[in-house]
């Protein structure tokens, strides 16, 4: 980078860090692209922490649950640790059920954003605003669905950058509790817990060990890219925290439901969405910004900001991406050479691209076909951000038409 991309890296990580208290690892991931971090980190705020229709405990459950869908162990201790911290209720980290009605009720359209959006239909619409005493309005309903597509893109990019993998839970090691293991369990009276990591203070034990491993890490990309070592590091108390939430699996429903293919055109057994019908240039950017004041603005910006990123990648390649991630997810555009996709994604890039955009998810996925190891981390990360944003774009259309042909119903 050069220096003016250093001192703005800088800077916004600064601002993360009076913020927050810590920069998380997806932010310095996307650290080599200052320009698009800055809006990524604008909207991210805005969502989670801004002022809107939803409390801030239900913006935070409402992320824990689109992470659990694939299994995103980072993201969902993140926004566990998160929770706490803006006044949620602890007992609803038990799990789903022990939910409010209201958040149980976005259940469904949790799962088919995330895995089969195309499901995505107006009466799913119709039941969250009229469900009597549990009924969400509209403009509840529609930042709910933006954070919940935030997330699903968000957990395709950790995925993508192996992010997942580098925070290890309690849950996934050798000598850790069990994923069934709740620390709200004990005070249920199940006590069934390895004696060996039966207090806190050995669990965190375990964990700053691990921690010194990462610090040696963190120093290397000081080095590289010249930012303070203060605005890199972690709270060490959160990722404390995080450690002690429970497993995925326990905010989700139907586990076994993913994403199967789209059918084939000439099947006709889903109907294809086209684009010229419904576009989030003419139709989901006025609705989302009318029910969700600004926040169209600052989505627009993103999907402007990843498609303009200086890059080794041409613009017919990278269209390429993003509109052969909107075709297996169901979109279409009549005026596109799809025959292009073929000619410009190589067959290896292809696999990597539907992997992380459709099957973001180490439980269900084996190593992605691609390692992308050719590229420079700089290269290999805005791929992956093209896969987020077209992902993120995708889920909003159909999200956002269905609330559309609700509304003219």
């Amino acid at each position: 980078m050069v220096n003016g991309e250093k001192e703005r890296v800088s800077l916004l990580f600064m601002k993360a860090l009076v913020s927050r208290g810590s920069v998380d690892a997806v932010s310095q991931q996307m650290a080599s692209h200052p320009q698009y971090l800055e809006s990524f980190l604008r909207t991210q705020h805005y969502i989670l922490h801004m002022d809107g229709p939803l409390p801030l405990p239900y913006r935070h459950y409402i992320a824990i649950m689109a992470a659990a869908r694939h299994h995103c162990n980072y993201l969902v201790y993140l926004h566990s640790a998160q929770f706490l911290r803006v006044g949620g209720d602890p007992l609803w980290l038990q799990g789903l059920e022990a939910a409010p009605p209201r958040l149980r009720l976005l259940d469904h359209i949790n799962k088919v954003l995330a895995h089969q959006p195309w499901l995505t239909a107006c009466s799913h619409i119709q039941t969250l605003l009229k469900s009597g005493e549990q009924c969400w309005s509209l403009a509840e309903l529609v930042q709910a669905v933006v954070i919940l597509a935030h997330c699903h893109s968000l957990c395709s990019f950790v995925f993508g950058c192996d992010t997942d993998s580098d925070f290890v839970p309690l849950s996934k090691s050798p000598n850790g509790t069990p994923p069934s293991f709740c620390p709200f369990d004990a005070a249920n009276g199940n006590t069934n817990v390895p004696q060996l990591l039966a207090t806190p203070s050995e669990h965190i034990t375990r964990r700053r060990v691990t921690n010194q491993t990462s610090i040696a890490t963190h120093q290397a990309h000081l080095s590289t890219h010249s930012v303070s070592p203060t605005s890199l590091f972690l709270d060490m108390e959160e990722e404390e925290e995080m450690i002690f939430f429970t497993d995925p699996t326990r905010f989700i429903t139907d586990p076994d439901l993913c994403y199967q293919e789209f059918a084939r055109r000439e099947e006709d057994h889903f109907q294809v969405f086209r684009v010229q019908d419904y576009s989030w240039e003419d139709h989901g950017f006025s609705l989302v910004n009318r029910l969700y004041s600004d926040i169209g603005h600052l989505l627009d910006d993103r999907f402007r900001s990843v498609t303009t990123l200086p890059s080794m990648h041409s613009p017919d390649l990278k269209r390429a991406i993003w509109n052969y991630i909107h075709c297996v997810l169901g979109i279409r555009y009549d005026d596109y050479d799809y025959g292009e996709v073929n000619q410009l994604l190589a067959q290896d890039l292809k696999l990597y691209v539907k992997a992380v955009a459709c099957f973001p998810d180490a439980t269900k996925t084996p190593v992605c076909p691609l390692s992308l190891a050719p590229l420079k981390t700089s290269e290999r990360i805005h791929v992956n951000l093209l896969i987020m944003e077209a992902r993120l774009q995708a889920e909003l259309l159909y999200a956002l038409r269905a609330i559309t042909q609700y509304m003219i119903a």
